[in-house]
């Protein structure tokens, strides 16, 4: 007998992994970045900075590092995850580059390269060794416990520029915050992922609103006076935006009920306005929202906020060019919360626009990864991490903008902080990690040419199922 076409098996289907779409992304990520290193000196000294090598050929040791990383152990990854991030990162070291040239006594760009490295380091570490992300769940409330711990401990240090989020150890300092809020979304997501269905469940409907019973309230009541504490305490109006924002994210996406929307919201407004009429620093941040040019009527020149928006009016459509602005005026937070400022001065609306999609999409890709796993952990992990990002662009965005009160929080990749920059890297490793999951076939699947996700919500995290 002689086989048929009929009695051959099927052709075995194969998922593209995109490594290649990647690596081409960030040859592109590296080329953009060394170009405007390049234009800054320029623009500035009228030649080609004689480093520009140096930087490309360390930025794109970098990127190969972190390709290496997801090409052998997450190969089914988004392949527009690290791009971003590199691009983003490489264009915040470029930014930071130009104003130091304002500032010769002060160079901060070196630093930033090398918290770049340790990010990008952590950032291999993770991809290579987190072999399965409901791991993490096991650990929650002692994520929950250490991200208290690492809140609390910069009250006991002295304040620096009005707030008490630093700690300072000799020529060392860092944000605890940043690291808090990775451990936070941990926790949030184990916590509603095995308590979705009580928090689900309504009591009275008020105004059309499906509004949660009073025995589930304790935790957003709880996560509420946290942020408040926060905020008193440290006066941080951007963390505590950020940590509230952030749970009620994900407690909408757990549960799906707009109750908890409607009671999310009225618990910021109340705790806002408490804390910003009462609490002296914050207040200031307020005045100067609701006023930016007061401080110029009252004879003493433009303040941090009135210097902003007259670099973004500068800017106009297409920018002044890389290294032709003046938004170094803004004075001393220049580098990191204002340094969106000199993007939209030196690069226009067009190139900010540029950046805001830049973020668009990275966090778009993160609530992708999210909704196609079908474990409630991970997809809620997913979406609290990609959240992280899109409250942070929103709230520094909108603070330098005008449109809300400033907070001293950092532009992910972008600001001067080794805190945020390292954070930041972690967040896109978990977040390619989980992307990986999400379209990666199973293997008995492939051979009958049906693909399905890898995780079965009920499968628990094992030390042998996954290798």
């Amino acid at each position: 007998m002689t086989a048929t076409t009929a009695d051959a098996p099927p052709p075995e289907l194969r998922l593209p992994r995109r490594r290649g779409v990647e690596l081409s992304l960030l040859i592109g990520a590296v080329l953009i970045s060394v170009y405007g290193y390049a234009a800054v000196g320029l623009a500035h000294d009228g030649a080609v900075p004689p480093d520009v090598a140096g930087y490309g050929a360390g930025l794109g040791m970098l990127a190969l590092l972190a390709h290496m990383a997801v090409r052998f152990r997450a190969p089914y990854a988004d392949p527009l995850l690290l791009p971003i991030a590199v691009l983003l990162n490489g264009l915040g070291l470029v930014l930071i580059y130009r104003l130091d040239l304002e500032t010769p006594r002060d160079q901060a760009a070196p630093t930033q390269l090398i918290w770049s490295t340790l990010g990008v380091a952590l950032f291999t570490a993770v991809v290579v060794l987190l072999r399965d992300h409901r791991v993490l769940a096991r650990y929650a409330y002692l994520a929950v416990a250490t991200a208290l711990v690492l809140m609390i401990v910069p009250i006991f240090f002295p304040a620096v520029n009005g707030a008490k989020i630093w700690i300072r150890i000799g020529g060392l300092s860092f944000q605890p915050g940043e690291f808090a809020k990775i451990l936070l979304a941990v926790f949030f997501a184990a916590y509603l992922a095995a308590n979705r269905n009580a928090l689900a469940y309504t009591g009275r409907t008020f105004w059309k609103l499906q509004l949660p019973t009073g025995r589930v309230l304790g935790p957003i009541v709880a996560i509420w006076l946290l942020s408040v504490g926060v905020l008193v305490l440290e006066r941080d109006l951007g963390t505590s935006l950020l940590f509230f924002g952030l749970f009620v994210i994900m407690l909408y996406v757990a549960t799906g009920r707009t109750g908890w929307i409607a009671v999310g919201l009225l618990l910021a407004a109340v705790g806002a306005f408490v804390v910003g009429s009462f609490e002296p620093h914050v207040h200031s941040r307020v005045q100067d929202w609701l006023d930016p040019f007061a401080s110029i009527d009252a004879g003493r020149g433009p303040g941090q906020l009135a210097q902003s928006l007259f670099a973004f009016a500068a800017g106009g459509m297409l920018g002044t060019g890389l290294g032709a602005g003046h938004s170094i005026l803004i004075g001393f937070a220049a580098k990191s919360d204002f340094i969106l400022a000199t993007a939209g001065e030196e690069l226009g609306l067009s190139g900010l626009t540029a950046i805001f999609l830049l973020y668009a999409l990275l966090v778009a890709r993160g609530y992708r990864a999210g909704l196609a796993l079908r474990d409630p952990f991970g997809r809620l992990l997913a979406i609290g991490l990609a959240s992280i990002l899109a409250l942070q662009v929103f709230v520094i965005a909108g603070g330098v903008m005008g449109l809300i009160p400033l907070t001293g929080m950092a532009m992910p990749f972008l600001a001067q902080g080794g805190s945020s920059v390292v954070t930041n890297w972690i967040i896109v490793a978990l977040l390619i990690r989980l992307s990986d999951v999400s379209r990666r076939p199973e293997p008995e699947h492939v051979e009958t040419g049906v693909i399905a996700p890898s995780i079965d919500p009920s499968a628990a995290p094992s030390a042998e199922g996954d290798r």
